[in-house]
Parts: structure tokens; C-alpha cells; sequence
């Protein structure tokens, strides 16, 4: 039996893993991948990428801790995890069985993808799903937003403090009544384009224009330097749905150690309510996670096993 399972190898779960075993603990981690969505990066046609920090070079660091070590890392996918008894179980994709005595939960979110045409093409070159990440690097730019849930709308009051022009594409109206959306439908250099939809990314090497449909089938194409999809999140908190208590996003609720409402279980990185979704962020949760586990499993009785 493991002293802890660490389930998802980005930045949270590599951090946790190098934490652990500095430790001392007995541990593994188990993912299909080390280092996750961290390791791509957003390419920008007029700029060096020596001027950018970016978590990729962060999240490097830890993976080249862990990657030599064989018996630290299974590079597979956990599909079922459960509670026995004080313990935990977990099945990988090839029928192996773990156990562990506390786990870390380190699964992550993916963004939901745009479905226009191009809009794959034009991934990381020109198309960012993370505005928060991303929006520094198109100050005085022309851009376009693409959501209107809560987080499409923190990120237009991001962007609309930077950039020069920006087109707020809001297939539904979503959340445009509240005070930050009535804030931005008044701001001279925001045009809301409430109900149109994307119907494609054009471009050579970077994405260049956003094509847009109205609901009477009118087209209108945007001229833009980049566009920011915000549709939200899918945290991948599958493992876990229906015994740990997770928010109306499916996001697995911990408090600020880290801990679920299960003992021995803990959760770090996106797939938290934590916010945000950024990679040096979620270091930081998976270092405290691995910390925690530690402390949990020395002031219980599985000190003494």
C-alpha cells in the first residue's frame, strides 16, 4: 500500500509528487502524460519568446524531477477510484491495482473548445482559451471574446482595460444584465454582438478575422489580432462525482488546505473551486496538498503502521 496516489500529471500533480518525496513518502503518480496542457504555449507574430514567462518553463522544472523516476510514475489513466474502508483503491486503464493511504486529486479542466472552422488551425496562434493567462500580450490590440458566462465576462472587463478595440461575441446575452456586463456595453471601444455566433477562424499563420452569423443569417467578418474563447470549463472530477461534494460547476469543493469533505483526500489545481486557472497557481495548491497529505498521515494511526 502507497502513503499517497497521485492522480494527474500537471503542474499540480508533478509539484505534489516532487513535494512527497522530498518527504520521504511512499508514492505514485499516475497519469496518461507528464506536464499536461502547462506545456503549451501561446505563440504571438511579434514577439520573442524570450520575453514571455510562461508556466511551461515552470512546469519543466518538475517534470524532469519525476520523469527518470520509474517507480514514482505510471503513465497511465486512473478509471475508477473508491473509498474502502480508511484507505483508498484505484484501477488504472490496464487493470492494475493501487492502493494508498491518502490520495491527491490533480485532474485539471479542459476549456471548452470552439466548434467554428478553423478555430483548431489557429490553436495557441492567434485562439487563446485562457484570458487571464494571455491578455497581457495584446495591449492596444483589436480583439475578439468569445462567451457570456461568468467567465467570458471577467475576462472582457480584463481585456477592455488593455486593448484597443474589443468584440464581444455573446451567442445567448448570458450574464450581460449583471453590473460588469451593463459596464461594458456602455464602453466606447466594446462592441457587443449579442446573439451572433462564430462560424469561422480565418488566417495564414496566425489567426487573422473572425467570421460571425447573426440569427437571421447575416455574416460579418471581424478583423482582429487574436480571440479569446471563454466558454467555460470541464473539470475532470468524473473519479469522484457522486461521494465527495463537488460546486454546480462539478468543481470538487476544498477548503485552504487543500482538504475535500472525505479524510485522506485532497484536490489541488483546476479541477478545485480555487481559483484561477493559471500554472503557477496550481504549484503552489500542489505543493500545499502534498505538505498536507503529510501532516495527515503523521497525526493519524497510519503513523504507527
Amino acid at each position: 500500500m502507497y502513503d499517497l496516489l497521485i492522480i494527474g500529471g500537471g503542474p499540480a500533480g508533478l509539484t505534489a509528487a516532487v513535494y512527497a518525496i522530498r518527504k520521504r513518502l511512499n508514492c505514485v503518480l499516475v497519469s496518461p502524460d507528464l506536464g499536461g496542457k502547462a506545456l503549451a504555449r501561446m505563440h504571438v507574430e511579434t514577439m520573442d519568446i524570450h520575453q514571455v514567462i510562461n508556466g511551461a518553463d515552470l512546469v519543466h522544472r518538475f517534470r524532469d524531477e519525476i520523469e527518470y523516476l520509474d517507480f514514482a510514475r505510471i503513465l497511465e489513466t486512473v478509471v475508477k477510484l473508491e473509498r474502502v474502508g480508511k484507505s483508498f483503491a484505484a484501477t488504472t486503464s490496464s487493470g492494475t491495482h493501487l492502493e494508498a493511504r491518502t490520495v491527491i486529486l490533480a485532474t485539471g479542466a479542459d476549456a471548452t473548445r470552439l466548434s467554428a472552422p478553423g478555430a483548431d488551425r489557429f490553436f495557441l496562434r492567434g485562439v487563446a482559451y485562457s484570458t487571464v493567462s494571455y491578455a497581457p500580450l495584446y495591449i492596444d490590440k483589436t480583439v475578439a471574446l468569445i462567451g457570456d458566462g461568468a467567465l467570458a465576462l471577467r475576462s472582457g472587463g480584463e481585456l477592455a482595460q488593455i486593448v484597443k478595440q474589443l468584440y464581444w461575441v455573446a451567442p445567448s446575452g448570458g450574464e450581460l444584465d449583471s453590473p460588469l456586463g451593463r459596464r461594458l456595453r456602455d464602453t466606447a471601444h466594446v462592441t457587443l454582438l449579442k446573439e451572433w455566433e462564430p462560424a469561422a477562424v480565418e488566417g495564414d499563420t496566425f489567426a487573422r478575422q473572425l467570421v460571425v452569423r447573426s440569427r437571421s443569417g447575416e455574416l460579418r467578418t471581424l478583423g482582429v489580432d487574436a480571440i479569446f474563447v471563454e466558454l467555460g470549463l470541464k473539470p475532470h472530477s468524473e473519479l469522484v462525482r457522486g461521494w465527495v461534494e463537488l460546486d454546480h460547476e462539478n468543481r470538487v469543493i476544498v477548503n485552504c488546505s487543500t482538504e475535500t469533505n472525505v479524510p485522506g483526500l485532497f484536490a489541488a489545481g483546476d479541477v478545485t473551486n480555487l481559483p484561477a486557472e493559471q500554472v503557477v497557481i496550481a504549484i503552489g495548491e500542489g505543493a500545499k496538498a502534498a505538505l498536507n497529505a503529510y501532516e495527515y498521515l503523521i497525526q493519524t494511526e497510519w503513523a504507527a503502521t
